[in-house]
Formats: C-alpha cells, sequence, structure tokens
C-alpha cells in the first residue's frame, strides 16, 4: 500500500520531468553531424545551399547518403552547373525517409525493399520514381540503392560504401559511390531555359480541388497576364482550394466586388518570383510583393510569409493561410494549394470583420526516446559526460527542486 502511494504521489513528478526534457528535443542538424568529415563536406554544402538541410529539420527517421567529394566533383550534374532546382531535388533524392541501420540493410530481401525518399514528398516525382530501391547481397556484403524505373538514365545507381554516422532510431548517414539522379531528369538543364508555356487553368483542373479557382482566373482575364510572366524570375502562384471558397466569411461580399478589384485580389495571391516549397520554408524577407504591388504601388497588397508548426504561413493581416500542398512545381512556376482566400487589407481591412484565423494544422511533435544523441541536436559533449551540457544540468536541478518542494508540501 505505501508502494502505492509512493508511486502515486511520485507520477507527477514523473511527467513533469518527462515534459522538461521534451523540451530540449530540437531539429535535426545535418550538417553538424556531417562536419567532423571533410571528405563529405561538399555535399554538405549542397544540403545547406539547396536549402535540403533546413527540410530535414522536422524529419525524426531518415537515412542520409552522403557523395564524397572525391566522387561528387567528377559528376556531370556538378560540373556542367543545372537548374539549382534540379541539384536541389537530387539531393531530395538521397534522403530516405525511414531509418535503416547495417542490420537493417542486412536483412533486405534479395529482391531488395523500396522507400521513399524527400524527392517524392515535392509532388514532381512521376509515380513511384522518387523512391529508391534498396538491395542486399549476403555473398559480395554490399548494399546497392538503385532508381525503381526500369530505362534511367545513368547515374541511377549507388553503391553503400560504409557507415559514417549512426543515431540509433533516428539518423543513419552512410556514404556512397555516387550520385544517383531520378529518373525523367535533364542533367543539361539551364536556368535561362525558356518558359514552360504552361497553361495554368489546365493544370489546376488536373489538380481536382482548384476548379472554383480556375474558374475565376478564366474569367478575370488575369490568368494570361499570368503565363505571360512565367520568363526572368518566374511566378509562384497561391491557389486557395474549392473548400477555402466556401469557407469565406459573409462579411467578406468577394462575388460583390467589381471586376477590377477581383483581379488586384487574384494578383495578390502571385508572388513575380519563383519559389520552390523549400525556399519559402526559409525565406529569408518574409514580407513579399505580389503582382497586385506592382499595379498598386510599393508597400501595398504585400503577403507575410513565414514558417509555423511545419508549415508555411501566409499572412494578409487580417487573414492567415497555409500552404497544403505542391500542384506543380518546374522553373520558373511554381503552384501551392491553400487552405484560405487571401483577402488583402487593402480592400478588406476597413469593412469586413472577419473571424479569427484558425491556426494553422500540423503534425504534433513526435515522442523521442529518452536515450537520444546529444550529437542529433548540437555539439558532441566531451567523452565520458552524456547529457553532462549546461541546459540538461539545469533542468535536472530545476526538476530535483520541483520535488523536493512537491514532497515536502
Amino acid at each position: 500500500m505505501a508502494v502505492s502511494q509512493t508511486i502515486s504521489d511520485f507520477t507527477p513528478i514523473i511527467m513533469l520531468y518527462l515534459l522538461l526534457h521534451s523540451t530540449l528535443i530540437s531539429a535535426v542538424n545535418i550538417t553538424h553531424l556531417l562536419s567532423p568529415y571533410p571528405d563529405l563536406s561538399d555535399f554538405s554544402d549542397l544540403l545547406s545551399t539547396t536549402t535540403v538541410a533546413a527540410d530535414l529539420t522536422q524529419r525524426t527517421s531518415l537515412t542520409l547518403l552522403a557523395v564524397p567529394n572525391s566522387f561528387l566533383r567528377t559528376s556531370e550534374l556538378i560540373r556542367r552547373s543545372p537548374s539549382s532546382t534540379n541539384i536541389a531535388d537530387v539531393i531530395r533524392y538521397h534522403v530516405l525517409l525511414q531509418y535503416l541501420s547495417l542490420h537493417d540493410l542486412r536483412r533486405l530481401p534479395p529482391s531488395g525493399k523500396l522507400i521513399t525518399t524527400l524527392f517524392q514528398t515535392t509532388g514532381r516525382a512521376t509515380n513511384n520514381f522518387g523512391s529508391v530501391n534498396v538491395t542486399y547481397d549476403d555473398k559480395t556484403d554490399t548494399t546497392i540503392v538503385r532508381s525503381p524505373a526500369a530505362y534511367s538514365q545513368a547515374p541511377s545507381n549507388a553503391t553503400v560504401i560504409s557507415l559514417i554516422n549512426n543515431l540509433p532510431y533516428n539518423v543513419s548517414i552512410y556514404s556512397v559511390n555516387s550520385l544517383i539522379v531520378p529518373y525523367g531528369f535533364d542533367l543539361l538543364a539551364s536556368e535561362s531555359r525558356p518558359p514552360l508555356g504552361l497553361n495554368i487553368s489546365k493544370a489546376l483542373i488536373d489538380g481536382h480541388n482548384f476548379n472554383v479557382a480556375a474558374s475565376m482566373l478564366a474569367a478575370s482575364g488575369v490568368v494570361q497576364e499570368f503565363e505571360s510572366d512565367e520568363g526572368g524570375a518566374g511566378i509562384t502562384l497561391f491557389v486557395p482550394t474549392d473548400d477555402a471558397f466556401s469557407d469565406l466569411p459573409a462579411s467578406a461580399n468577394f462575388q460583390s466586388l467589381p471586376a477590377d478589384k477581383k483581379a488586384d485580389v487574384l494578383r495578390f495571391h502571385v508572388l513575380h518570383s519563383y519559389y520552390p516549397l523549400g525556399s519559402l520554408q526559409s525565406i529569408v524577407n518574409p514580407v513579399q510583393p505580389t503582382l497586385a504591388t506592382e499595379d498598386k504601388g510599393a508597400g501595398s497588397f504585400t503577403l507575410n510569409i513565414s514558417r509555423v508548426n511545419g508549415s508555411v504561413a501566409i499572412n494578409t493581416g487580417i487573414i492567415q493561410a497555409s500552404v497544403t500542398q505542391t500542384v506543380f512545381d518546374q522553373n520558373p512556376v511554381a503552384i501551392f494549394g491553400i487552405s484560405r482566400v487571401l483577402l488583402p487589407k487593402e480592400i478588406f481591412g476597413k469593412n469586413a470583420v472577419l473571424e479569427k484565423s484558425p491556426p494553422i494544422s500540423g503534425a504534433p511533435a513526435p515522442f523521442m526516446p529518452m536515450n537520444y544523441s546529444p550529437d542529433l541536436y548540437g555539439p558532441s559533449p566531451p567523452p565520458g559526460e552524456m547529457h553532462s551540457s549546461a541546459t540538461v544540468r539545469t533542468v535536472n536541478f530545476a526538476v530535483f527542486c520541483i520535488g523536493l518542494l512537491y514532497v515536502f508540501v
């Protein structure tokens, strides 16, 4: 009975301890994990400059295939300097969204296993060609990672050289002997390639959830204006879903606006620059002018873009929306589905009283095991000092004091 009472008394302390420890969990610092290995410096730089490293901050289970400098510097992809979008997606193709230890690799079936990569999540991969097939040959103790497409262009496979770093159940890093290029890539694509000539209305109709936006764009005539702006710096469109239009507050009488103001609202959904999703997530200047800004004057009709709970948030001053999906992304055009219609305060701010925007939905932070490695989240502690950082000592001391206070009270 006494034992039960003691456990019951200390349950809140245990829960508080776990809660405080959970606050120590922070983003995966993949470039920090690579920093002790000079031969992987070029690959680490690519992770940073393409913003893929930023894409990984919310991932808690992954396998990275890193290419040493000696192999990377002989790659056609690097030597011929193709588009930054291609480079970023090739690097994403080397991020497997599953933790694989050496033991896991050696248990793979002879036919291999299809594993999703970060590239598959962009929406730019055809079918399952954003995945890789990983096979293990027990006779030669060799692991090979290859494109699942039967007729991929070379290099479409790589051999695992060695395990570089392993943080159990979270991150494993292997070196491989080649970059792997996803199926259908043009390695010689140039940043100065001509505009796509994309039919935006058709792209939205093909997306199956943007019929209202497609109809409004076609009726207003601004879609031709957008398509003519594909050249140069490109464009980024934020397109509300059909549900977003049905959720418009009654006080925002969008349909009653005159044609010129409707056009301004539609232009308000377009940036006159090409931003892939990774760039939006790490955008340097959060206040972005829109096509409506160009029409109405500097400082007006701007969007505030930031990252909230792992999603891209877009704030107009009276409405906050989130990016829900990638509809199309190929330089120089990016089209993203968003959760709400972006209402500019210049038109709706004075006369419309809008309800509070709902919080941006995002996956809850996953529970992390207590025996996580400090290497995953910051500089390594000195040998023999597990979890001996000042932060951990401070939290442990605080928990101890709270525990004493609880017992005495």
